[in-house]
């Protein structure tokens, strides 16, 4: 494995040395597990507790999932704390693992994020415990989440983004659903249409400007040590947004998006936008008639290719919420044991929040029938079954975090119409040749 490239991990590290010490035995026997008697080895009969971080919100499904285990495990308790994904909650992690304070296990949604922590020191080699065949569970994909041919995280969800379609608005506006071969120009069609009946026709998180570029390249940011991003299909596909935006007006524009802190889910459940793109996590707000009550079927499209995509286009998904053991936990084994129950049965309970089980061991049918339990009339459960359990390859996107940061940057640039599109691809084409020369 290469050595750690985040300087500023190190750097906490060092600034918290003194004060975690030995953490890793002392705040283990300091914890509140610790004075109830935890110990591995069973060499007493007291309740242990294992402290499990996650990004899900406990109504979400947390909660119900820590019942059934609880319920059933009266002497291995198990506490939710959640944490935000996003910059600082991860930071907020980052540093509790480093400090040494009692965390077993906890969820990364990002391999990235996984990386840096093994990197640290702070995830356990899974493949060290053994009695749980991840790939089996799992699929291929899983591979995916190896480091130096080692599983450090379970993975315990799929993960998927497509297009979420007011149906309702079709149907008025006599559009078919979309196969799954349409285009970004058919895309751009379909909104144009829609956005004489909606204040937009589409709209989709920031996050996913650059999938039709990652779909294109799958990894291959680099071709004979020079950047690889500048390509027709790279630029058509950015552009196309661009022209959405700004010639046909059928999405927000990007500043106005920004400014406006617009969420796009509620957006779209409030018959705002025809066609959402965004992933399976959305289930958890389209389920919430209270919050974002609606009258309108849900339907499902794939996102669609780039024109003139390449034959085997994919988009990023496959396997997430990857969970990690603390390798300062007090309680490694009881960890092991309760993490294979929750990828085989307890994610279940996460279900009904959008979360798409991995294991083989759970059915898809039970799956979709838990995402849209006494909400089936509201969706359209054939395009769900063939969008969400169709079986359509995907990859895991692995764009290094600065060569992701500085082409958004550029983006943006674009998109507020400070630079042309020639302008931004030169821009992002130099910088990150810039990155290549350093080898980052």
């Amino acid at each position: 494995m290469k050595k750690p490239r985040y300087g500023w991990l190190a750097g906490l590290t060092a600034l918290l040395i003194i004060a975690s010490g030995c953490s890793s035995k002392e705040g283990a026997d300091q914890s509140p597990g610790a004075a109830e008697g935890r110990n591995s080895a069973g060499q007493n009969n007291k309740t242990i507790t294992l402290k499990f971080w996650g990004g899900v919100p406990e109504e979400a499904g947390p909660l119900d999932m820590v019942k059934a285990w609880n319920e059933a495990n009266p002497g291995v308790q198990v506490e939710y704390v959640r944490y935000v994904n996003d910059d600082s909650g991860n930071l907020k992690l980052d540093t509790a693992l480093v400090a040494g304070e009692n965390i077993d296990l906890y969820t990364n949604y990002a391999k990235f994020q996984l990386e840096k922590r093994v990197q640290s020191g702070g995830a356990q080699n899974l493949s060290e415990l053994g009695g749980y065949d991840i790939e089996a569970a799992m699929g291929e994909q899983a591979k995916a989440w190896q480091f130096d041919g080692s599983y450090y995280g379970l993975p315990t969800v799929s993960s998927k983004s497509f297009i979420w379609l007011n149906k309702n608005k079709l149907d008025a506006a006599g559009l078919k659903l979309p196969d799954n071969n349409w285009t970004q120009s058919d895309l751009a069609e379909y909104a144009k249409v829609l956005s004489k009946d909606s204040t937009y026709g589409y709209v989709q998180g920031t996050n996913m400007f650059p999938f039709g570029m990652d779909g294109e390249l799958q990894n291959e940011f680099v071709k004979d040590g020079k950047s690889n991003l500048d390509s027709p299909v790279t630029r058509g596909s950015v552009e196309s947004w661009y022209k959405m935006m700004h010639d046909d007006k059928s999405m927000p524009a990007y500043g106005e998006q920004i400014a406006t802190k617009l969420q796009v889910d509620a957006s779209f459940l409030k018959g705002e936008a025809a066609m959402l793109g965004s992933g399976n996590f959305i289930f958890r707000n389209a389920n919430n008639l209270t919050d974002y009550p609606r009258e309108f079927k849900i339907a499902f499209a794939t996102i669609p290719r780039p024109d003139g995509a390449r034959e085997d286009f994919r988009l990023e998904g496959g396997l997430s919420d990857v969970i990690a053991i603390n390798p300062g936990s007090a309680y490694k084994e009881e960890a092991w044991k309760f993490l294979q129950w929750y990828a085989d049965e307890g994610v279940t309970y996460l279900t009904k929040g959008g979360r798409i089980p991995a294991s083989a061991k759970i059915d898809n049918s039970q799956t979709q029938a838990k995402l849209v339990a006494g909400f089936e009339q509201l969706y359209d459960l054939e395009s769900m079954e063939r969008v969400l359990f169709g079986g359509e390859d995907t990859y895991i996107n692995t764009v290094p975090i600065q060569l992701n940061d500085l082409r958004m940057e550029e983006l943006e640039h674009y998109f507020l119409k400070d630079k042309t599109l020639d302008e931004t691809f030169q821009s992002i084409g130099k910088r990150h040749n810039e990155l290549i020369a350093r080898g980052k």
